[in-house]
């Protein structure tokens, strides 16, 4: 199988190559362990590419996947692991599938031929998907006993209607209930393929070993002749609303969401800013003026997650039940307080300085490095969004982050699970 290198990229020991039948190969080579670590992406996969009475197959396939093959029982595979202290794992998002390894670099093309033949033929026993599915569905009832992922659901549901985002990665009990096999088997037919999948390796092992070992297993790997369906949904358009739950619980849970923006415009790294700013750790805005000098919350943050379509900006806390409306009323302010006041360049500068010192702890280990660069990839940024996200964040200004907050952070959809009064 041949290859073509892709030698733009001015990140030392990375290389980007994509084979003939269209997997792309990413290789970070680092000497400094003996240990290699792949992830396997494939694109338009994952919740993203969900229909609504389907919702949760990419877990369940996710869940099942390594559960047999053609010439192996999943106590078998399970060995083959086990025996010599691998890792070997699937796992599904909103906007991917991916298998992971981790082997000492020995053990790694025995751990690479196993993990080939578990993504090229796996069975899915009917045993296996019917135990799955119903730790699926004890999953899903778990969360329901949880006031924040009740309030979670709920607001996914208020921001995205007829949407994959607005349901959980679990599904739900009605459509994991009617899920079978055969659609399993539907799943990994359409969506793994070669022309689908991203490849990215970091540890003690140099490009040509690495192009050598995936030309053998996965060389003979054709890709079909019809296209892999693209994925299809229509972006939200805001409406907010507001919307509670009365539940047994101890505590109030407050939750405001805004719609933000898709990772690859230009105004998601001031997002990502700006959630570091009020949320981020013990400094931050919210838990400094609502813990600790009002001592409303019991946990209080925000997070703007990494998403191929818009993504949620969202802030949370945790709070007594008498002081659920002085909750609200203390989030709402201090987002509003990002549209009608302009940061200082101190606050602006703390921020930035977090937010790339947590960029640059995240790609310690050959795992995390893998899974970067190949999700970047898979998301249609390229590697090389890597240095280019670290690039934007210092020249952002006081002025627009004032400027992005207004655009975003005016409406809120409110979400609050709270006791009886």
């Amino acid at each position: 199988m041949s290859s073509n290198s892709i030698s733009t990229i001015a990140i030392p020991n990375l290389h980007r190559l994509v084979f003939e039948n269209g997997i792309t190969l990413i290789i970070v080579e680092n000497q400094a362990a003996d240990i290699i670590s792949g992830r396997f992406f494939l694109k338009n996969a994952g919740t993203i590419v969900e229909k609504p009475e389907q919702a949760g197959v990419s877990q369940l396939v996710s869940a099942v996947i390594t559960k047999g093959t053609k010439n192996l029982s999943a106590l078998e595979i399970a060995d083959k692991i086990e025996s010599i202290g691998a890792g070997l794992g699937a796992d599904t998002s909103t906007d991917y599938f991916s298998l992971s390894l981790k082997t000492v670099s020995a053990d790694f093309p025995p751990m690479l031929k196993l993990l080939g033949e578990i993504m090229r033929s796996p069975t899915f026993p009917e045993s296996e998907v019917e135990l799955e599915r119903k730790l699926t569905l004890q999953g899903i009832r778990s969360q329901k006993e949880q006031p924040f992922n009740v309030a979670f659901d709920q607001l996914r549901q208020q921001m995205y209607p007829n949407h994959p985002y607005g349901v959980s990665v679990l599904g739900t009990e009605t459509s994991v209930a009617n899920l079978s096999r055969a659609d399993l088997q539907q799943y990994h037919q359409t969506y793994f393929r070669p022309d689908n999948l991203v490849i990215s390796l970091s540890g003690r092992i140099t490009k040509e070993q690495a192009t050598d070992l995936i030309s053998q297993v996965f060389g003979d790997w054709q890709k079909p002749n019809q296209p892999c369906p693209p994925v299809q949904i229509t972006s939200p358009i805001p409406n907010p609303s507001q919307a509670e739950i009365i539940q047994d619980t101890q505590q109030s849970i407050v939750m405001l969401g805004y719609l933000g923006t898709k990772v690859n415009l230009q105004d998601y790294p001031v997002l990502k800013l700006i959630s570091t700013y009020l949320g981020n750790g013990l400094s931050s805005r919210l838990f400094v003026e609502l813990r600790e000098k009002r001592g409303l919350a019991y946990d209080v943050s925000a997070f703007f997650p990494t998403r191929l379509d818009t993504a949620p900006f969202i802030t949370y806390m945790g709070t007594a039940p008498t002081n659920t409306e002085i909750a609200i009323e203390g989030l709402s302010k201090e987002v509003e307080r990002l549209t009608k006041e302009t940061l200082t360049e101190e606050e602006l500068q703390g921020a930035k300085n977090k937010l790339l010192g947590q960029y640059a702890l995240g790609k310690q280990t050959n795992g995390e490095i893998a899974q970067t660069f190949g999700w970047y990839e898979t998301l249609g940024l390229g590697v090389e969004f890597d240095q280019t996200f670290q690039a934007t964040i210092p020249p952002i200004t006081p002025e627009r982050a004032k400027e992005v907050a207004n655009r975003y952070l005016s409406q809120p959809y409110v979400s609050l699970v709270k006791p009886e009064a």
